[in-house]
Formats: C-alpha cells, structure tokens, sequence
C-alpha cells in the first residue's frame, strides 16, 4: 500500500477509534499508568499486519491488539529481574494490596474463568455454581437439581475438565499429559 493510501486508511479506519480505545484501556486495566505508550504499540502492530496481507475488521484488531499489548507489558514488568537490597537494610512493608500488575492479571484470569464457565452446558454451569459460589455439598447440589449424587460429581468432572481445556486454549495452563490424553476423549 503507497504511504499516501496508508496514510488515508489510518485516519479514515483507525484514528476515529482511538477515543473508545482509551476509554476501553482505562476501564479494563485502571491501574494501567501510561495510554499512550500501549495506544502507539497497537497501531504499530496494526500497521504491520495491514503491510503483510490487510486487516479485515480494524476495530476488533485494534482493540484486541491494545489488550494484548498491555497484557505483554503486565508480563514483561512481572518478569522483570529483581535487585538485590543490601545487608541490613531496613524493609517496610507498607501496603500488602496486590499491585497493578497483580491486578491486572487477577482481572484477566478472572474474566477468562467467567467465560470458561458461560460456555459450560446448562447442567455442568449449575452444579459448579452451586458447589463453589454456594458452597453446597455434593448431597446438596444433587437434592436442590433433582439428581444423583454420582451425576453431581460426573457433572464436576465435565466442569472442571471443560475449564481446564478453556484455560490451556488461552495459555493460562499448561497440558500435562493426562489432562491432554482425558480433553482429548
């Protein structure tokens, strides 16, 4: 694409977005400091994918991109090499509350783990609620839904196997061998 063409696309395309971007970024990472370094490394992202083959949905790429972005600079400082304090230097704890990188992440696992269990069938959605929003036992579960015991815990298994798979799809979880060999069957 001629820079002139691109030049257009972007203001036409990309630019009128940007507003809801940074409305976006603020209300999914409010510990987030800096906008405008993660709204620059999106459009640079957005850039090269649309230089290497186009972009059909500018919006959602841009929007995805922006999150993705933030997620890698949250794992980027979370990774980032610790220094050493010298000997006998007084350390104060001075707030215990995780920090915005630690938010973050909580706030991402957390929306992944609301869609893990929206996507679960009717039945498998309900007896995990109930057994860990609600606390109920097993018992419980299968006298409040009019079922077994024994389809209580077939629907955990399910559950639970379900939300492994949706965890390890996104990264979140590695396969182990078993794990893999049971989502497999």
């Amino acid at each position: 694409m001629p820079p002139s063409e691109q030049a257009r696309w972007f203001a036409e395309e990309v630019q009128p977005h940007e507003p809801a971007l940074r409305a976006y970024l603020q209300a999914r990472f409010p510990s987030l400091r800096d906008f405008d370094d993660i709204v620059q490394e999106s459009y640079t992202r957005l850039l090269r994918a649309q230089a290497g083959g186009g972009v059909r949905y500018t919006k959602a790429f841009l929007f995805t991109t922006a999150r993705n972005a933030t997620l890698d600079l949250f794992r980027r400082a979370r990774t980032a090499p610790l220094h050493t304090v010298a000997e006998g230097a007084e350390l104060t704890l001075l707030d215990d509350r995780p920090g915005p990188i630690e938010q973050g992440e909580q706030a991402y696992r957390l929306e992944v783990l609301a869609e893990a269990v929206r996507a679960l069938p009717d039945r498998c959605r309900q007896v995990i609620m109930l057994r860990y929003l609600d606390g109920l036992a097993y018992k419980e579960i299968a006298a409040q839904l009019d079922i077994s015991p024994e389809t209580v815990k077939v629907h955990m298994a399910k559950g639970m196997r379900r939300c492994a798979e949706f965890f390890t799809e996104r990264g979140l979880l590695s396969a182990s061998p078993s794990v893999a060999k049971e989502c497999s069957t």
